[in-house]
């Protein structure tokens, strides 16, 4: 693995005036043409879509048995198929994804999974007779003839279904109980800003401007995809001379954070919160987050929002036997310690503990879908590890805050409790950079008293086979901050025996967030909880499971972080 070497900064000269700009980005655009058409026309390699691969509904399956032999193959060393062309680490959707593609290109990978199930976020647990949802709460874009759409049914070959959430398939509600204000949230290109206006009256310039500038900035992604392929120099030379922050606008709103933005287009504090509210998608505070990230996930659901039809898992079990069919295999609880490198510093391969021993298993290529701080911290070598050109590239990265998630077993229908396919975001007040902010700087006793901020869903309401897999029962996910200095001190205990000091806090958590709940939602009554868990692991357990936090942040400091964790120069062998 060679890190990027180091390139002096081109500076454009001061006399270059706005005319010759646009004169030297029109230059540099066609050039950008002429070379994406021959990069990608002039040399294919295989492609994993160049067959429609999509087939027939197949009768769906419920019994949890049958889907755990795909979900739950442990790992055993005469299970890892031979001749490998490639080794992922992590079976999360990206990892698993990846795999997808391979294997249907004809290559031979295994996913390494450390939990007790493959799918990562996707997975599902079941707990007191109620299977809960952990992670998929809606995905945007999948209209039919979106590409978004069409690329799933590929990697999952079209048994894949997705059932459409409620139309506003958000709320946002803002304030103490005694003075809450809802404002629901609606899918639809001129809906959206419509349903605001009525909302805001007299914020209609705020609305649009916002509107305008978000749509303008998601659609400048497509140069970042860009922006990867490109030869390291070519690429240096862009975003070192800023003219990346001309040729996409996307790049131009990076370094801007969501506060600022929504700051200069309003002054009404609730609906600057409503520009807002979804940064807990992310998982950093408006102040700290890119205007940029902000609008992907807001144009993300301009056109709807669905969920998958039996249940989150159902996205990796429809993934999982496109590998295997190619002569792969993903395999559960087999936690890898370390990558292998070889004398020239190519990776190679990858550890496997398997009770107190190691298990080597070798491959041309390595991919890591465990994250950039798992991966250079916790599994390459310490002599590479403390290279400049790695810690340079964490330099550029930030941890994001902590999670809690919920989960909640109810006896009755979802029209009984009065539960919908939709979401609904809870907020104290509407100045979310000082609620969280305040929030996190409380003591633990203090913070499990007054959780100011809440995402709720409903699984088994926006699941439409859930009433034939579970009858009069529902569920709900509960989500919102923690921080790990609170839970530190368990860090290394077991899940199921953490000490009553844990359990308390654990328990007064729950208490308040479930007091919130049932203001909300008055149909929900303690009497009918049938089951209460909250999940803590990610944040006060193994470490390399979660690097200490619940929720990830590419933050750019930066734009020189949106390019340079690709592997570059001769060796390929480390992804």
């Amino acid at each position: 693995m060679e890190p990027n070497e180091e390139v002096n900064t081109v500076t454009v000269p001061t006399g270059f005036g706005r005319g010759a700009m646009t004169i030297a980005v029109g230059i540099i655009c066609a050039a950008l043409v002429i070379f994406l058409l021959h990069y990608v026309f002039g040399g294919r390699g295989p492609d994993p879509f160049e067959k429609d691969t999509r087939e027939p509904l197949k009768k769906r399956v419920y019994d949890k048995k049958e889907k755990n032999k795909v979900l739950k193959q442990g790992f055993v060393a005469n299970r890892v198929p031979e001749n490998l062309d490639a080794v992922v680490i992590g079976s999360g959707v990206g990892g698993l994804g990846l795999a997808v593609l391979l294997a249907k290109v004809g290559k031979r990978v295994l996913v390494l999974e450390q939990h007790s199930r493959a799918g990562g976020c996707c997975h599902t647990f079941t707990e007191k007779g109620f299977e809960f949802d952990v992670g998929i709460h809606y995905i945007g874009e999948l209209l039919d003839h979106k590409p978004f759409r069409c690329m799933l049914d590929q990697m999952t070959n079209g048994q894949l279904e997705w059932e459409p959430l409620e139309n506003p398939f958000d709320h946002v509600v803002l304030g103490p109980p005694e003075n809450r204000r809802q404002y629901p949230i609606y899918s639809g290109r001129t809906r959206f800003t419509d349903e605001l206006k009525k909302c805001f009256p007299g914020e209609e310039k705020a609305i649009d401007e916002f509107m305008k500038l978000t749509k303008k900035t998601g659609n400048g992604v497509w140069f970042l995809a860009l922006l990867k392929i490109l030869p390291l120099p070519l690429a240096k030379f862009l975003v070192h001379t800023g003219l990346v922050r001309h040729l996409s606008f996307f790049f131009k709103m990076a370094p801007r954070s969501l506060t600022d933005v929504v700051n200069e287009l309003t002054e009404n504090k609730d609906l600057r919160a409503v520009f807002s509210y979804i940064f807990g998608t992310y998982g950093k505070i408006p102040k700290d987050a890119s205007f940029a990230m902000h609008s992907l996930l807001i144009t993300h659901y301009l056109n709807g929002a669905w969920y998958p039809k039996g249940g989150a898992s159902e996205i990796a079990y429809h993934m999982i036997p496109i590998i295997e069919k190619a002569g792969g295999a993903v395999l559960v609880r087999a936690p890898v310690n370390r990558i292998l490198f070889n004398d020239a510093k190519e990776a190679c391969g990858v550890s496997v503990m398997k009770g107190q021993e190691e298990v080597h298993i070798h491959a041309p290529m390595i991919i890591s879908d465990a994250g950039i701080f798992n991966t250079y911290q916790k599994l390459i070598p310490k002599d590479l590890q403390t290279m400049p050109a790695i810690q340079k590239q964490l330099s550029m990265l930030k941890h994001g805050e902590g999670g809690l998630s919920v989960f909640m077993g109810l006896n009755g229908t979802k029209e009984e409790l009065g539960l919908k396919s939709d979401n609904y975001w809870i907020f104290a007040e509407n100045n979310f950079d000082e609620l969280v902010g305040n929030y996190m700087k409380k003591d633990r006793e203090e913070a499990a008293k007054n959780v100011p901020l809440l995402f709720v869903a409903s699984p088994s309401a926006k699941d439409p086979t859930w009433e034939a897999r579970s009858p009069g029962k529902s569920t709900l996910s509960l989500v919102t901050f923690a921080k790990y200095e609170w839970f530190e001190e368990w860090k290394d205990g077991k899940v199921t025996n953490r000490g009553r000091d844990y359990m308390e806090l654990k328990q007064a958590f729950i208490d308040t967030i479930l007091e919130v709940v049932m203001d909300v939602f008055p149909k929900i009554t303690r009497d009918k909880s049938l089951f209460l868990g909250a999940d803590l692991s990610s944040i006060a357990s193994n470490p390399l499971s979660a690097a200490e936090r619940a929720f990830f942040l590419l933050w750019l400091i930066s734009h020189e972080s949106w390019w340079s964790h690709f592997p570059k120069g001769k060796n390929r062998s480390l992804y």
